[in-house]
């Protein structure tokens, strides 16, 4: 299907549309496979709408704007977005990202739903012209918490870089194994190589590592690094944030990066509307989608449900997200306000832990879910 969407650089002058801004990581240092599958999402839900007659006859125009992980471009992004008169902006994968895309929206006054950006806090005061539909990461990684546990581990190291990201899952974990006898080892990514990083490992006697870094510097040459060192043959891999849920993933890592348990955010089994999807999106991105291109599909069924209602006004849209109620591909979409979160919030997605199996690293298993 071939969906009327601007890829970035490419304006038109044609008003006689409703805009929607995507804000996505299409380039380096951004996660160009996470945003390829957030976009995917997004141009497939928008074909569908203009395929059944748009917004009450008028069609949707998507215009793409590259935020190659940068908090400074995604904000001249939004302005941007915003003078061209765009009715909402969508997306953004990286949190730290969507938190400078959200602070300026609130500014701004532009309604932004983000796909698939967990950082709690998105504003540092609450705000009515943000909506989130991925969980808090608050939420997810307290799950993962607990598989940690009930999986024995209570020596947790994690190899970690700055990042109010990482500094806030480092936070989450801390708060939720604490209570139960658990400790959480910092050590930096920066400052070891992967030969020392595993030295600090034994000498822990950590019993599960934890990558709260970059893909593919530095998660891989540490996850090589730990697979192949004698003394470490028993301690879990972990990454949270959902890194082994790409392929590139699997081409980089091969056999060493299974059994490595992750987030992600599905059902165990998808109704009619998930399993529709899921199909249209394997053929639009030639291989299985992750939860990042379910996510930007429902990103756009939202905000069609409210322009359908309310038109293309910028204040109606955002007093309408409390309202609104849409069968999205993983479950009913609703929003409230949620303590601790200062925007519009789905609670909660479905969420799962996750791995590659070892016999077969190209399929998952599920190991804990929601």
């Amino acid at each position: 299907m071939n969906t009327p969407s601007r890829r970035p650089g490419a304006e038109g002058s044609d008003h006689a549309t409703i805009r929607i801004g995507a804000l996505v990581p299409l380039s380096r240092p951004g996660w160009v496979e996470a945003g390829r599958h957030l976009l995917a999402g997004l141009e497939l839900a928008v074909g569908e709408v203009n395929a059944t007659g748009g917004i009450h006859g008028t069609p949707l125009d998507l215009i793409v704007r590259d935020t190659a992980a940068d908090p400074q471009r995604a904000a001249a992004a939004m302005d941007d977005l915003a003078g061209l008169g765009v009715a909402a902006v969508a997306g953004e994968y990286h949190s730290v990202v969507a938190r400078a895309a959200a602070t300026r929206a609130d500014a701004l006054g532009v309604p932004f739903l983000c796909s698939s950006a967990v950082l709690d806090a998105l504003t540092d005061t609450p705000t009515g012209w943000v909506a989130r539909l991925c969980p808090a990461q608050s939420h997810g990684w307290r799950l993962y918490a607990d598989h940690l546990l009930t999986a024995g581990h209570r020596r947790i190291a994690v190899a970690t870089e700055p990042s109010v990201y990482w500094a806030s899952g480092v936070r989450v974990l801390r708060e939720r194994l604490s209570p139960h006898g658990g400790t959480v080892t910092e050590l930096d990514a920066r400052a070891l190589d992967p030969t020392a990083l595993c030295d600090e490992l034994v000498s822990h006697r950590a019993t599960a590592l934890l990558l709260l870094v970059g893909f593919p510097e530095p998660a891989v040459p540490i996850v090589k690094a730990v697979r192949h060192d004698q003394r470490l043959a028993e301690i879990m891999i972990g990454a949270p944030a959902g890194q082994p849920e790409f392929t590139e993933w699997h081409r980089s890592l091969g056999d060493d990066g299974a059994a490595i348990p992750f987030l992600r955010y599905l059902p165990q089994h998808l109704g009619p509307t998930g399993a529709r999807v899921r199909t249209a999106l394997r053929e639009r991105l030639a291989e299985p989608p992750s939860f990042v291109a379910f996510e930007g599909y429902d990103t756009i069924a939202v905000l069609a449900d409210t322009l359908r209602a309310h038109g293309p006004d910028r204040a109606r849209i955002a007093a309408s997200w409390s309202g609104l109620a849409v069968e999205g591909t993983r479950g009913r979409i609703r929003f409230s306000r949620t303590p601790g979160i200062n925007v519009w919030q789905w609670v909660w997605p479905p969420v799962q832990v996750v791995d590659r199996d070892p016999a077969h690293p190209d399929r998952f298993r599920v190991l804990a879910a929601t």
